[in-house]
């Protein structure tokens, strides 16, 4: 595993071949601030010069061993929520060593870190608090939030993650306890795309919850009120987005994350053409090898996944589909059934478009994929186990391949489980989940690889190539960019095994070549506003990627070469 990720990133295990960085602090400080502390890594030289010598135990220690201590200590621990505290406490004492463990092992470490058990976290943040992380920001702070802006330590913010905790995964208003998740977000941003965790900034915007059991929890860290819905809502985020780009700049890049669907589509179309903002759980991820092959035939039932139905449109438009002959192959289902004319239940205008004739008599998912009898059904409504048994099979049944997504988040809010939907479809579905699963063996012997249809795959690359680029808006047409990309990365062996994206082993090199594609393209459709245009995409985007090795805090000591000693007298 160390072999592995030296070759892969470099490293260099001795002390004094790193980089030499300038710092002011000297002692106890150097060793607190996680973004300079190198624990027993600090040599004996800035040991003595910078007044740590005595403050540590006698022995010089290399990364290399460091992180294998972490990765042994990991090893012992049996629950995800029990790792979670662990590495969050690694990443508030040595920001370098953290980034080092979580990406020699980012296959088992992501779903620690993100999804399903962020998820977790955030429902117990309040019991399980240790150090506050982001900024915090409330509705009483009206008129205020420029001046809490200027409290933040860092002055050269990129990338902002919001929440307001709304709608938080598939678990619903946690308020507060939602900071989990911009955290979450954030460490994907340096681990997957190398963005310097210095340039990123993770907000929670705190205008109540409605869940009542936080409201009675002693340990809930945030206002003890009703969420506000009123106008006074709306003045916050205008505030909050006029001061981030007063403060850090108009390209600074914003990403929302689990606003309420209410507030999300609203928000997105209020500040897209206004501000250099995505919400990646709108402008979601698909997979384009599954666009390519079945365009022409191809039939989609979606639960509540709208941003993604969008981006499918747009796609079959590219491939040669007018947009009405694109809508018309998708079908919305939510929680009042399936969306038609003449539905009682009110639609909501962004639902307008994928407004259909009634098929029949649909009471249930399952009646609606048996009338509609779809090619692919897609689900991130959170609602738990909606691809029943039955409806698995009935996909089996129409379809030779059938396409079936339940990309839910957590685990247990996914639409149906990996084993079910291989064996009730034979092994021959194309499945993928939005948090992992286990390798599925059948009866058979036939052994299939879960796809993890996670954002994580789409989301640091395009903020990496936004950031370097100076884009101020950002278009639908980057993350389709961004997604054909993705699919280019798929080899023919990992379709085989069942994949639908590359392995999370590779999501650094994913990430990076997408950043490159995603670069060129908003220079030659004049999207950029950072010039001159660098000539050299590649060398570019990889030149910024963050070094995990340590910096070295010796001064820089020299000798004056050529000046004339003082005359005798």
């Amino acid at each position: 595993m160390l072999s592995r990720l030296r070759a892969s990133l470099m490293l260099r295990p001795c002390v004094s071949a790193c980089r030499w960085t300038h710092t002011k602090e000297k002692g106890k400080p150097l060793m607190l601030n996680p973004r300079t502390n190198k624990g027993m890594a600090f040599s004996l030289q800035e040991r003595q010069i910078l007044g740590l010598q005595g403050l540590l135990p006698p022995k010089i220690e290399s990364q290399d061993i460091q992180a294998m201590r972490f990765q042994r200590n990991l090893k012992k621990m049996t629950e995800p929520l029990e790792k979670y505290i662990y590495l969050m406490g690694i990443q508030e004492r040595n920001e370098k060593l953290f980034y080092r463990v979580l990406m020699e092992d980012i296959e088992e470490l992501m779903p620690i870190v993100y999804t399903p058990t962020v998820g977790l976290a955030c429902t117990q943040y309040g019991h399980i608090f240790r150090r506050p992380k982001g900024l915090f920001i409330s509705i009483l702070d009206r008129g205020h939030i420029r001046s809490i802006l200027d409290n933040w330590p860092e002055t050269n913010v990129a990338a902002v993650v919001v929440t307001d905790g709304e709608r938080i995964l598939g678990l619903g208003d946690l308020g507060v306890f939602g900071m989990g998740i911009p955290v979450g977000k954030l460490c994907l941003y340096t681990a997957c795309a190398g963005i310097r965790p210095e340039r990123c900034l993770p907000v929670v915007i705190d205008v109540g919850t409605d869940n009542e059991t936080l409201l009675k929890d002693p340990f809930y860290m945030g206002l003890y009120q009703k969420r506000d819905r009123s106008q006074l809502y709306d003045d916050l985020i205008d505030e909050f987005m006029e001061a981030v780009v007063d403060k850090y700049g108009q390209d600074t890049l914003i990403q929302f994350e689990d606003f309420g669907n209410h507030n999300a589509f609203r928000l997105m179309r209020k500040y897209r053409e206004k501000y250099c903002t995505f919400n990646d759980d709108i402008q979601g991820l698909y997979s384009h090898h599954v666009n390519i092959y079945y365009l022409k035939s191809f039939k989609i039932l979606y639960y509540a996944a709208l941003g993604i139905a969008n981006l499918i449109t747009m796609s079959m438009v590219e491939k040669g589909l007018t947009q009405d002959e694109a809508r018309k192959k998708i079908w919305m289902f939510d929680k009042d059934g399936l969306l038609v004319k003449g539905r009682s239940q009110e639609t909501d205008s962004n639902q307008e478009a994928f407004v259909h004739e009634s098929p029949g008599d649909v009471q249930s998912f399952l009646d609606a994929v048996n009338v509609i009898q779809p090619t692919a059904i897609i689900g991130v409504s959170g609602a738990g186990r909606l691809f029943t048994h039955d409806v698995l099979k009935k996909m089996g049944t129409l379809n030779k391949q059938p396409i079936i997504f339940a990309l839910s988040n957590p685990t247990t809010k996914a639409e149906c489980t990996a084993e079910d939907a291989y064996t009730l479809t034979d092994g021959r579905c194309l499945f993928a989940s939005g948090s992992p699963f286990d390798m599925v063996t059948l009866a058979d012997g036939r052994v299939f690889t879960p796809g993890q249809g996670n954002n994580a795959y789409i989301f640091p690359g395009v903020a990496l190539a936004v950031i370097l680029s100076g884009v101020r808006h950002i278009s639908d047409t980057v993350f389709l960019e961004a997604a054909k990309t993705l699919a280019d990365q798929l080899t023919d062996e990992e379709l085989a095994e069942g994949r639908l994206y590359p392995p999370l082993s590779n999501i650094r090199e994913v990430s990076l070549q997408m950043a490159v594609k995603v670069v060129r393209f908003v220079y030659a459709n004049n999207m950029a506003f950072r010039y001159p245009e660098p000539k050299d995409k590649d060398t570019f985007v990889r030149s910024t990627v963050w070094d995990i090795n340590y910096d070295s805090f010796l001064p820089d000591i020299y000798e004056w070469k050529g000046m004339n000693p003082a005359p005798d007298h």
